[in-house]
């Protein structure tokens, strides 16, 4: 990992996001993530930054692994979105797996030696992932799975994905109460880890999507997946909560990262077109319109990365207010990539709207960050209902495994 540690990895995702930026548009257009480009991002240790450096990582801090992702996400939403996945699916193994699985998989993903996949969305299953239905059960010495994935972020290529299914009779059938997501008919909620070269693992490809189309999404069948009992995260009945909550908020933290990146890039990107441009006769940045725009997308822009680096803080702490802070960050740093990269192609017009835009890019995945990991309306709910508990209004717990928007 050329001898990265935790201090200088600012600059080293720095440097990296500026060696692949040319290339960006057209990984875009291809729809594909070249696999070097994967490698060369495992060889810097970007896709096990966070992880202890007992298991191959590089022990970054949440704000040192937050500025990579605000590098990587100014540069290809998808090659944030790389570090993203791999980092759910290693955060949720540091917290809920056991000593052997933590040996055995963090340091293949923290080397890029496995790609990873968060396998939760279903056709009936975003927002409300209490809601899947893909089968977890066991047979003799393993789990047969039963079911199908949708919008699986580089599902089309992963080497295992973390799935989201449930297993056994009712809910509350282990002595539990029913409050990890389950609804009293449809078993427990479990979570498996699925090598992608079991037989029964079917991959459709899907192209031509909105954003992120260098991600290499895909909608994954499981017909019939036997894995060794070895392969389950945590008991049933705490894969929604405990497991898939975990993943969920480590996702948001670095989404909402990449879009503070997309943000400040387009806000660049706009400003220099601005200055350059002359629109009879006059540079486009003497226009008090033009102004207007940029000046909005700059408090936009600033006020997200503060949420970031509040929520960044509170994670390094250890706060319990992390969670909710991180779902403002979000939320907000979503927003601002939407509204800033939709205000650079205003101004940047026709070359805002070419092939290769940098800005058209970004806002097209811009749109699709205010969508996945917490939906912009879901969040404004989770948001709302935090400041009136501490009001003394008691609506029903939130549940964080509702969060599951497509991914």
């Amino acid at each position: 990992m050329n001898g990265a540690t935790a201090v200088d990895l600012t600059a080293l995702g720095a440097a990296f996001a500026d060696a692949v930026r040319g290339d960006a548009a057209a990984w875009d257009a291809r729809g594909e993530l070249p696999a070097e480009v994967r490698r060369e991002a495992a060889r810097e240790g970007l896709l096990g930054a966070d992880l202890p450096p007992r298991h191959g990582g590089l022990g970054a801090t949440p704000a040192q692994l937050g500025e990579v992702c605000a590098r990587l996400g100014g540069v290809c939403g998808s090659l944030r979105g790389l570090v993203t996945v791999q980092g759910m699916v290693g955060a949720a193994l540091l917290r809920w797996g056991t000593a052997e699985q933590r040996e055995r998989w963090l340091p293949a993903l923290a080397r890029g030696e496995l790609l990873a996949a968060f396998a939760a969305t279903e056709t009936e299953a975003g927002s409300d992932l209490a809601a899947v239905t893909t089968a977890v059960e066991p047979h003799g010495d393993a789990y047969t799975v039963i079911g199908e994935k949708r919008w699986i972020t580089f599902g089309e290529i992963a080497d295992v994905y973390l799935v989201l299914g449930r297993t056994g009779g009712a809910g509350g059938s282990d002595g539990t109460d029913g409050t990890d997501g389950t609804d009293g008919t449809g078993g427990r909620p479990v979570v498996a880890l699925v090598e992608a070269d079991r037989p029964g693992v079917r991959r459709e490809p899907v192209r031509g999507q909105l954003g992120l189309r260098a991600a290499q999404v895909a909608h994954v069948r499981f017909d019939g997946v036997r894995v060794p009992r070895e392969n389950l995260v945590a008991p049933p009945g705490f894969g929604l909560s405990h497991v898939v909550g975990t993943a969920l908020d480590h996702g948001r933290f670095t989404v909402a990262w990449g879009c503070v990146g997309m943000a400040e890039a387009c806000l660049g990107a706009a400003a220099e077109h601005a200055v350059r441009r002359t629109q009879g006769g006059v540079a486009l940045a003497g226009h008090q319109q033009v102004r207007a725009l940029l000046g909005r997308a700059v408090v936009d822009g600033r006020a997200a990365r503060e949420l970031c680096l509040r929520a960044a803080r509170l994670r390094a702490a250890r706060d319990p207010a992390a969670v909710v802070e991180t779902v403002a960050a979000k939320y907000a740093a979503a927003r601002a990539a939407t509204s800033v990269a939709g205000s650079a192609v205003q101004v940047m017009g026709a070359a805002g709207c070419a092939p290769d835009s940098l800005v058209a890019r970004c806002y097209r995945d811009a749109k699709v960050m205010e969508i996945i990991e917490g939906s912009a309306q879901v969040s404004e709910l989770h948001i709302a209902d935090h400041l009136l508990r501490a009001h003394g209004h008691g609506p029903g717990r939130w549940r964080p495994e509702r969060e599951g928007e497509p991914r």
